[in-house]
């Protein structure tokens, strides 16, 4: 691709939020192009059965809703770039969207869907069972275990949260935390510390995850006490770990505007950011939902914003030329 072509609107990120941008945009005529990124599709290139999203009745698997996805907006004249992008220069116009490869594209709107990414314990038995048990979402997976045991791993709001939602699913929760406080808000440790399906493990932290011999399923986990060094395991159908989420917004951490997490800010109701021309869309701003179909609806507004946006500045441009003949 032409580095030096400018293009009516480039997109940051290729999972629902994304792609969708990508579907307005493309059926406005904006051409747009998408940065794959590291993972392209998004965090539901690690789902297995997505039941929660509409038309489809039977579900479907991540990897095959987000290839639907990818074909309906490449239908519509999108391209698509292998390749992450490491900075964005909006210090001129057009905006310059700088990639890894050193290559870059030039564009006259960002929409930045770059989304983000649950944090992980790190052990290596968990992720080899992500989809298989493993978890970072209850709203996603919680259906999966009804009736069953699940643990939850953390001590902030977004644990007593998942803790909390699972019970209506589950038949036992046993919430793990490496210490004798929470961090989390009052109001949340009294709806945890009074929810009979819920049991906390004080002072442990997981070491191992267990699953059934073949790597097929989880079937408990391996705590540590982190004050007698005792282990000890927990059987358990499902595990979820709810230790908070990272929006990837370090490529413009230091001209956006963000909360205290380090989501992105928008204007209220749109997805206008605080530098013209630059929208957001999908989990890179959304802490609260994360979830595809909201992402999706993220990414058309951005898309509607972006193509509205546009409008706007060719009518100035038209109008300044006719004041300057």
């Amino acid at each position: 691709m032409d580095s030096e072509r400018v293009h009516k609107v480039v997109i940051i990120g290729s999972g629902p939020a994304g792609l969708t941008a990508a579907i307005y945009a493309g059926r406005a005529n904006l051409k747009p192009v998408v940065i794959d990124g590291l993972q392209p599709g998004g965090q539901l290139m690690i789902t297995s059965d997505v039941e929660n999203y509409p038309g489809f009745p039977d579900g479907i698997q991540g990897p095959e809703l987000m290839e639907l996805f990818r074909k309906q907006a490449e239908r519509f004249d999108t391209t698509y770039v292998e390749d992450e992008v490491v900075s964005l220069d909006v210090t001129s116009r057009p905006f310059r969207v700088n990639l890894g490869s050193e290559e870059y594209q030039l564009a006259e709107a960002v929409i930045i869907a770059s989304g983000a990414t649950a944090k992980w314990i790190g052990l290596e038995s968990e992720k080899k069972l992500q989809g298989k048990g493993v978890s970072a979402c209850a709203t996603c997976d919680g259906f999966f275990f009804r009736g069953k045991v699940v643990t939850v791993v953390g001590g902030g709001d977004t644990a007593m949260e998942e803790a909390n939602y699972l019970t209506h699913h589950a038949s036992k929760v046993i919430l793990i935390h490496r210490r004798r406080e929470f961090r989390a808000s009052k109001i949340m440790q009294e709806r945890v510390l009074s929810n009979p399906k819920i049991e906390v493990v004080y002072d442990s932290v997981v070491t191992e995850i267990l699953d059934d011999g073949k790597g097929q399923r989880v079937t408990g986990a391996r705590v540590k006490n982190v004050k007698t060094g005792a282990l000890s395991d927990i059987p358990c159908d499902g595990f979820f770990v709810a230790i908070g989420h990272e929006p990837n917004t370090k490529i413009v951490s230091d001209i956006l505007s963000m909360d205290e997490s380090g989501y992105l800010l928008h204007k209220p109701d749109s997805s206008y950011t605080d530098i013209p021309g630059v929208f957001v869309a999908g989990d890179v701003h959304d802490h609260r939902y994360r979830q595809a179909v909201t992402a999706a609806g993220a990414g058309c507004m951005a898309a509607i914003d972006a193509e509205r946006w546009l409008e706007e500045q060719a009518h100035l441009k038209a109008h300044d030329l006719i004041l300057q003949a």
